[in-house]
C-alpha cells in the first residue's frame, strides 16, 4: 500500500485551512511477536479557519473500523479511499476527530517495521516516517508544517521496552503511557518497541542534565561500544549548544541501533534511529568510526535544525540535510578533543565526489529543487540535497564569515523555535549579522543547476617568475534533458602554492591567497612576481564547490608526486580531480590506475585509500577499454596482494588491502590463498580473518564458482545471525550459474516477501562484474517488469529494484537504445523516469570513457 501522492498545492491549501493542536495515539502492539496487523486509535484536535469547509486526513491501513468527527459517526466505507479519509463539509472552528483502524507491520523499512532476530527469535519494531509514512501507523495530517503535540499510549508484550520522543515511563500492565511531546512534525515522531538491550548515561554541564540512552538488540550487545558513542555525543552537545546558543530542546536523547534500516539514521526528536551495521561485529578501519561519528553528529544537529525549527515544505529538504551535514563535519573538524580533525579531507574525498557525480546527471537540479509532490521528494535524497548543499553552505560560511554565520543561526533558532520556516528566513538572519546582500548569491548558487570548472592561467618569465596569473571559470553545458542554463557563479576560494621540501621530500604549502572569483576571468595580481611553485592548487582548503583542473606543469609534477603532499586535504583534492578527469574521459582509465599505483602507498588517510580502491575497480570495470580490462585487473589485483603483504601487521591499511584483494582475486593462486586464509591453513601476520572478512572471502569464492551451496551453508552455520542471513543471500545470488541467477531474480521480481535488507543483499550478489554474459539476458526482462514493479511495490523496495537491477554492466549502444525505447513507450512516473535516466547516463558516460581509453592505447 504505497499511499496516495500528496501535492504541494494540496498541502498549502490544507495548511491555510487547518491548525492542528494535538494527537492522542493508542496502539495495541501486544501481538507484535506474531506479526500481522495491530489496532491503531487516533484522536486529533484541530481548528478550522472556515466553517463548513472540507479537508482530508491521511491513513494507509488495511481497514478502518471507526471514524467519528465532532461526535458524529461517519461511514468508513464512504469516507476512506486511497489512503485518505475525507472530512466532509461539517468542519467547524474547533474539531475532534477519532479514527480507529487496523494497521499493518511492514518489512520494507517504512512505517512500523517488524524484524525477527534469528538469534533469539524475538521481534523488534521501529518506526520510519520520513517522508510520508506516519500515516501507516496513525491517522495524520501528513505534512511538515502542520505541527502538533503527540501523546502515545502503547500496549506491548510483557518484558518488552517501548521508547518514543518523550521520556520513557514506567509501564502499568504492559501499557506505556507517554507524556505529550512539544510541537513537532509528524515525520519525526517515533516508536521503538521490543526486548532491546540498553545502556544509560547523561550529558551534564552547568546545571543542565539530559538523560542519554543507547539501545540495540541483545544479540549485538557484546559489540556495542557505548563509551565511544557517548563520547562523540557529548562532544556534539558541547559544540552545538555553544555555536547555536540554544540549549538542547527536548527532554532526553536516545540513540537506537535498529535492524534493516534503509538509511544511515533518522532524526526522530529525542529518539534517533541508526542502522545497526554501525555496531561493528568485526574489525573495521578508522574511516568506519569516522563515518559513524559523522552520522551521530548529523542527527544531533537535526534536533535544532529540522526538529526545533522545521522546513515548511520539502523544497527546503536540502537546507535541512545540508545544514546537518555541514555542521556535523565542522564539529568533527573544530571541536576540542575531536578524533577526526581531518574531517574536511573525508568530506572532499567522499561527499563532494558524490555531489559532483549527481550534478552531472540529466536529473541535475537546483539545490532548492522544485518539489511538486511526495514522489518528487522521495527521489530527492540525493548528492545535491546533501553533499552539494553542504558544500555550498561551506562556501557561504567563507563568504559571510564563520562567526557571522553562527550569530545568524542563533537568531534564527530564537525567532522560529518549534515553528516552520522557509529559506528566506535563514538568509534574512544571515544578512543581518554579516551585512552581506545574499539575494544574488542565493540566486546563483541555490536556484541554478550544474557545476563550474576552475582552471589556472599562468605565465612566467625565463627566471620562473609569474608574470600573469588568472583563474578562468567555465560553466559547461548541462546534461541532455536537464533543465536550466549554465551559470557562472561567485566563488570564495583559496589558491595554494606548493613546493617540495628537499629535506623531507614532502610537498608543503609555501603561500596561500584567498579571494573572490566572479565571472569568466579573475586576475590574481597578488601572485605576480612570485616564483612559480611546483604545484598551483586552486580551491585549496576546499572552500568552494567546483571542479578544479591543474595547469600542465602542476599536473605533470603531481602525476609523479601526488602522495608527497604533507597534508591530507590537498592530496584528497588532487585525487578527486584525477578521478573526475577519468569520469569525464580526460584521463584514460589505465593512466588513472598508474597514478593510483604510484601514489597510494604514501597515502596515510585510510578513508582516501578505501575510496581509491573503489574508484580504481570501478574505472577498470566500466571505463577501461574492454579489450584491456583483464590485463588491468590482473595488474590491480597483483598490486592489492603486494600491498596486503607489505602493510603493517594489524593496521587499518592491512585490513583495507585485504578487502580490496578479496574483491578482485582472480588467478588460481590468488583464489587458493583466499581459501587457505578461510581454512586457517595459511595466515598473514596481523590479519584477523574475522566474521565480516570471512564473508568477503566467501562472496568472492562464490562469485567465481569455487564455493557452491554446501560451502556457503557451512559458513552460515558459523554465523546464524541477521547479518549472516544477508551474507548468505549475497553469496547464493553471486554464483556464476544460470540457475543461481534465475533463483535470485525470481526471489526479487516474482515475490514481494523479501525484507528490504535481504532484497538489497540479493541484488548486490546478483550483479557481478565478471558475469556480463550471464547477466545479458536480464536486460530485456528488466524493462519488461519495471513498470509493474514500480506500481505495485513500496517506494523503498521499488527504488532498490529500479536502480540495482538496471543493466549498468551492459555498456553498449544497444543498452542505450533499449532504455530510450522504454522511456518513450512505458509512460513512467516522473520519479521512475528520473531513476532510469540517471542509470542510462552512467552507461553513456562509460561508453565515452572506454573510447578514450582505447584511443590512449592506440597512441
Amino acid at each position: 500500500m504505497p499511499g496516495t501522492n500528496l501535492t504541494r498545492e494540496e498541502a498549502q491549501q490544507r495548511a491555510k485551512l487547518l491548525t492542528v493542536d494535538s494527537y492522542e495515539i493508542d496502539l495495541d502492539l501486544s501481538g507484535a511477536q506474531e506479526g500481522g496487523t495491530y489496532r491503531s486509535a487516533t484522536t486529533v484536535r484541530f481548528d478550522v479557519a472556515e466553517g463548513g469547509a472540507e479537508s482530508f486526513i491521511d491513513l494507509v491501513a488495511p481497514a478502518v473500523h471507526e471514524v467519528t468527527l465532532n461526535g458524529d459517526a461517519l461511514d468508513p466505507a464512504e469516507v476512506f479511499k486511497d489512503s485518505r479519509i475525507a472530512l466532509p463539509g461539517l468542519l467547524e472552528g474547533r474539531n475532534v476527530l477519532r479514527v480507529v483502524a487496523e494497521c499493518a507491520y511492514t518489512n520494507t523499512g517504512e512505517g512500523l517495521h517488524r524484524f525477527v532476530d534469528p538469534v533469539d527469535n524475538q521481534a523488534y519494531l521501529y518506526t520510519q516516517f520520513e517522508v510520508p509514512d506516519a500515516r501507516r501507523v496513525f491517522a495524520s495530517f501528513e505534512q511538515p508544517d502542520l505541527k502538533a503535540t503527540f501523546r502515545f499510549t502503547v500496549k506491548a508484550p510483557a518484558g518488552w521496552t517501548v521508547v518514543s520522543n518523550s521520556p520513557t515511563p514506567e509501564p502499568k500492565d504492559d501499557v506505556w503511557a507517554f507524556e505529550p511531546t512539544p510541537r513537532i512534525s509528524t515525520y519525526i515522531t517515533a516508536l521503538i518497541v521490543g526486548p532491546y538491550h540498553s545502556v544509560h548515561s547523561a550529558y551534564e554541564k552547568d546545571g543542565q542534565s539530559v538523560p542519554l540512552g543507547i539501545y540495540c538488540r541483545p544479540s549485538l550487545a557484546e559489540y556495542l561500544d557505548s563509551d565511544a558513542i557517548f563520547e562523540v555525543t557529548r562532544q556534539g552537545f558541547d559544540w552545538f549548544q555553544e555555536k547555536f546558543d540554544y540549549d538542547y530542546p527536548f527532554q532526553k536523547y536516545d540513540q537506537l541501533f535498529v535492524p534493516e534500516f534503509n538509511a544511515g539514521a533518522m532524526e526522530n526528536a529525542g529518539a534517533v534511529t541508526i542502522r545497526d551495521q554501525y555496531v561493528f561485529r568485526s574489525k573495521v578501519t578508522d574511516a568506519a568510526y569516522e563515518i559513524r561519528a559523522e552520522t551521530i553528529l548529523h542527527e544531533l544537529a537535526h534536533m535544532w535544525f529540522g526538529d526545533l525549527v522545521t522546513m515548511e515544505w520539502w523544497n527546503d529538504l536540502w537546507l535541512n540535510e545540508s545544514f546537518a551535514t555541514y555542521t556535523s563535519i565542522a564539529c568533527q573538524a573544530y571541536a576540542p578533543g575531536s578524533r577526526w580533525p581531518h574531517s574536511w579531507t573525508t568530506f572532499a574525498n567522499s561527499m563532494k565526489t558524490w555531489a559532483y557525480r549527481q550534478d552531472q546527471l540529466p536529473s541535475t537540479h537546483p539545490i532548492m529543487a522544485e518539489i511538486r509532490d511526495l514522489d518528487d521528494v522521495l527521489v530527492n535524497f540525493d548528492g545535491i540535497t546533501y553533499a552539494k548543499g553542504a558544500s555550498v553552505l561551506k562556501q557561504l560560511v567563507a563568504y559571510v564569515g564563520m562567526d557571522e554565520f553562527f550569530r545568524g543561526v542563533q537568531a534564527y533558532f530564537k525567532a522560529h523555535a518549534f515553528g516552520n520556516t522557509r529559506l528566506s528566513d535563514l538568509l534574512g538572519a544571515l544578512e543581518e549579522t554579516s551585512g552581506r546582500d545574499l539575494k544574488a548569491w542565493s540566486k546563483a548558487w541555490l536556484e541554478t543547476a550544474g557545476i563550474n570548472v576552475l582552471r589556472p592561467q599562468i605565465e612566467t618569465d625565463a627566471e620562473g617568475l609569474i608574470t600573469s596569473f588568472a583563474i578562468r571559470q567555465e560553466a559547461p553545458a548541462l546534461p541532455a534533458g536537464a533543465k536550466g542554463e549554465p551559470t557562472l557563479r561567485p566563488h570564495r576560494i583559496a589558491v595554494g602554492l606548493y613546493e617540495r621540501d628537499e629535506a623531507g621530500g614532502k610537498l608543503v604549502r609555501r603561500e596561500r591567497v584567498e579571494l573572490d572569483v566572479d565571472g569568466e576571468l579573475t586576475a590574481v595580481p597578488q601572485l605576480v612576481g612570485k616564483r612559480r611553485p611546483a604545484v598551483v592548487l586552486l580551491n585549496d582548503d576546499d572552500l568552494s564547490y567546483a571542479k578544479v583542473r591543474l595547469d600542465e606543469e602542476s599536473l605533470a609534477f603531481v602525476t609523479e608526486h601526488l602522495g608527497d603532499f604533507e597534508s591530507s586535504l590537498p592530496r584528497a583534492l588532487c585525487w578527486a580531480s584525477a578521478w573526475d578527469m577519468t569520469r569525464d574521459a580526460e584521463l584514460a582509465a589505465r593512466d588513472y590506475l598508474s597514478l593510483v599505483l604510484s601514489g597510494i602507498g604514501k597515502e596515510s588517510d585510510i578513508g582516501v585509500v578505501q575510496s581509491l580502491h573503489r574508484q580504481v575497480k570501478l574505472a577498470i570495470d566500466l571505463y577501461a577499454d574492454p579489450a584491456a580490462r583483464e590485463t588491468l585487473l590482473a595488474r590491480w589485483t597483483d598490486a592489492t596482494l603486494a600491498h596486503l603483504r607489505a602493510a603493517e601487521a594489524g593496521s587499518d591499511h592491512q585490513l583495507a588491502w585485504a578487502r580490496a584483494f578479496a574483491s578482485a582475486a582472480r588467478t588460481p593462486e590468488q583464489l587458493d590463498l583466499l581459501e587457505a586464509l578461510l581454512a586457517g591453513s595459511r595466515s598473514i601476520e596481523g590479519l584477523a580473518v574475522d566474521t565480516e572478512l570471512r564473508w568477503a572471502f566467501v562472496h568472492r569464492l562464490a562469485a567465481v564458482g569455487r564455493f557452491d551451496e554446501a560451502e556457503i551453508a557451512s559458513e552460515y552455520e558459523r554465523d546464524r545471525t541477521a547479518a549472516g542471513e544477508r551474507h548468505v543471500a549475497t553469496a547464493r545470488a553471486a554464483r556464476p550459474t544460470a540457475e543461481a541467477k534465475a533463483e535470485a531474480w525470481a526471489s526479487v521480481i516474482e515475490s514481494d516477501k523479501l525484507p528490504n535488507a535481504v532484497q538489497e543483499a540479493v541484488i548486490g550478489g546478483f550483479v557481478q562484474t565478471d558475469q556480463r554474459e550471464l547477466l545479458a539476458p536480464y536486460t530485456d526482462r528488466y524493462f519488461d517488469v519495471l513498470k509493474s514493479i514500480w506500481d505495485s511495490r513500496s517506494h523503498e523496495i521499488a527504488q532498490q529494484i529500479a536502480t540495482g537491477l538496471y543493466p549498468t554492466l551492459q555498456v553498449s549502444e544497444e543498452t542505450l537504445a533499449k532504455t530510450d525505447a522504454w522511456l518513450a513507450s512505458a509512460e513512467p512516473s516522473a520519479a521512475l523516469r528520473r531513476l532510469v535516466s540517471e542509470s542510462r547516463a552512467g552507461v553513456e558516460r562509460a561508453l565515452k570513457a572506454q573510447a578514450a581509453d582505447a584511443a590512449a592505447t592506440a597512441e
